[in-house]
């Protein structure tokens, strides 16, 4: 396994502390949906997720619908900060990377650190792309939710940049 390239869900946590702040990489294998309702409806109760946290990563996003040539039409990027109430409890129970768009709280940031875990940020305007990189999707949860459902996506080179490394470095408040 080279050092660009990530595959979900991790069968060895320690690449995480190869990755840097602004690096880009690409990920394979199986990343899960998630968005602010089910984060709220999920944690309120008790926090049982439907996939096992351990290594795996949540993508706070909500696709279109198949497009007929994507499985789930276009799947750009949420902005993070709407999930920063849970982040850390789910850090804590063995999340290994979150993707979205924008910065984290300082909470959010340190959860990262203590967690020895990343959160990989998604380009904004790039839904149909990532919409294309999705090989395989199905529903894990709450279908009734429409987009916000959970969805268990197969991707294949799915692009995203390092925006917090497992240090806790944050290309937020990082100079270049």
């Amino acid at each position: 396994m080279n050092d660009r390239k990530l595959i979900f869900p991790l069968k060895d946590r320690g690449v995480l502390k190869r990755l840097r702040v602004f690096q880009e990489v690409l990920i394979d294998g199986v990343i899960y949906t998630a968005r602010d309702r089910v984060h709220s409806v999920i944690e309120s109760s008790g926090g049982n997720w439907p996939f096992d946290l351990n290594s795996n990563a949540v993508y706070y996003c909500g696709p279109t619908g198949s497009s007929g040539e994507f499985p789930l039409g276009s799947c750009g990027p949420t902005t993070s900060s709407r999930m920063d109430a849970w982040a850390p409890g789910m850090y804590e129970r063995g999340l290994a990377a979150t993707i979205g768009k924008g910065p984290r709280s300082p909470e959010v940031v340190k959860a990262i650190k203590d967690a020895g875990a990343v959160y990989l940020m998604a380009y904004g305007g790039c839904g149909a792309l990532y919409g294309s990189r999705v090989v395989r999707a199905d529903i894990a949860a709450y279908e009734d939710y429409g987009p916000q459902a959970v969805y268990r996506m197969q991707v294949d080179k799915f692009p995203a940049v390092v925006a917090v490394d497992s240090s806790g470095n944050d290309m937020f408040r990082e100079k270049r």
